[in-house]
């Protein structure tokens, strides 16, 4: 789906051929088809297996028709990448890829990277998918990657050793770190190769940031859901810098049954561990009870940091978290000369232009406090100094 979508947007099918190498058996071991997945048209990129005389099936992970399943070490599908015409580059992220998936099989299995033998993830397809999507992200060149949550769909699979609920456990492994919902769709939606790749790709997860799309595409999925697009959509363009804009997790949760003295405490710990802003806001509960809903905004780095605060510091049993994107003015500080001394004013701008500027209160205590005048009085004197300036 990865390589449909990329191949939808642009990147050319011949070069993607060409960086194949001796991956493809001939010119026609890989091709693509315009499909239709619930009204939306997508390219359907499709890979025949190495031996074409098999009798081809499905692929337990829902990707194309393939080989039966090949049982590959690490080693030989390293020679395989080398057999490919990617760059030096490319070849070395392409064989980091299947040592992060071999480490992953290897603590799932209790056995070591080198001695894991990859089934479903080291077919001939799924080798091809992963340098095809290496090369191709490598035309693009993209500076930033950012991938929306994913959802991982529900329900069980079953692969060469059982039946797995999904996601599957190489699945999970390789999504640590990476917001990801069970949608209504019972099948599996993201696989172990979606997952190494998006993971290893994306360098943050959350909405679409501000930008100017050049290019869309959309990857279409094997299956084709009545009511849900079985693709993958990718939009190439530029970063608007005129927004100011990043990902944050909201994270909050609900108490009922503590001390409002300790409520200081956990704010001024939170804050200190790096939580952005934290808030207190009265709630009706359950049994009718008034309670209190904590909310902190924090970076995605520092949710795990302040969850555990949470827990050890107040009494609620559970926390829930989104992940949002927050658009700020740009912000800078200028000091001004008044007759009871210098002022430091906050100036809050957005593509240059000045929207908010306000006296930094402390220095307005500081200096009624050391003048014996009143902080409205010292308020307005730096107001004042400020809108002179802005008039020269």
């Amino acid at each position: 789906m990865i390589v449909g979508a990329l191949i939808d947007a642009g990147v050319s099918l011949d070069d993607i051929r060409g960086a194949l190498g001796s991956l493809s058996i001939d010119r026609d071991a890989v091709w693509v088809e315009r499909v239709q997945r619930a009204g939306i048209g997508a390219t359907k990129f499709q890979v025949r297996g190495e031996d074409a005389g098999q009798e081809h099936r499905q692929h337990t992970h829902g990707g194309v028709a393939t080989e039966a399943h090949a049982h590959r070490t690490l080693t030989e599908i390293y020679a395989r990448i080398d057999g490919s015409r990617l760059s030096s580059t490319g070849k070395a992220r392409a064989k980091a890829l299947f040592a992060r998936l071999g480490e992953v099989e290897g603590a799932i299995h209790g056995t070591s990277a080198d001695k894991v033998h990859l089934h479903e993830v080291g077919s001939l397809d799924s080798i091809v998918d992963i340098v095809s999507t290496v090369h191709a992200l490598e035309l693009i060149g993209a500076d930033r990657i950012v991938a929306s949550p994913l959802n991982v769909g529900s329900g069980t699979i079953r692969s060469s050793h059982g039946l797995y609920p999904i996601p599957a456990p190489a699945t999970v492994r390789l999504l640590e770190g990476a917001p990801i919902y069970s949608g209504t769709q019972r099948a599996e939606m993201v696989t172990p190769t979606g997952a190494l790749l998006i993971t290893e790709y994306a360098t943050e997860f959350g909405g679409i940031p501000p930008m100017k799309i050049g290019r869309t595409g959309y990857g279409a999925g094997a299956r084709n859901f009545e009511d849900t697009p079985n693709v993958l959509r990718v939009l190439i363009g530029e970063s608007d810098a005129s927004v100011s804009s990043h990902t944050v997790t909201m994270i909050e949760a609900e108490i009922d049954d503590m001390n409002p003295q300790i409520f200081g405490v956990v704010m001024e710990k939170l804050l200190a561990q790096g939580a952005l802003d934290v808030f207190y806001t009265p709630i009706q509960m359950k049994k009718n009870r008034p309670g209190t809903l904590l909310s902190a905004i924090a970076t995605p780095a520092t949710r795990e940091t302040l969850t555990s605060t949470i827990f050890q510091e107040t009494t609620t049993i559970g926390v829930r978290y989104r992940d949002m994107t927050r658009e700020c003015l740009d912000r800078a500080s200028q000091t001004v000369d008044t007759p009871f001394g210098p002022i430091r004013f906050k100036v809050a701008s957005r593509a240059g232009e000045v929207l908010n500027a306000a006296p930094e209160f402390d220095d307005c205590v500081r200096v009624a406090n050391a003048t014996g005048r009143s902080v409205k009085e010292i308020q307005a004197a730096a107001t004042k100094a400020w809108l002179d300036i802005r008039r020269q």
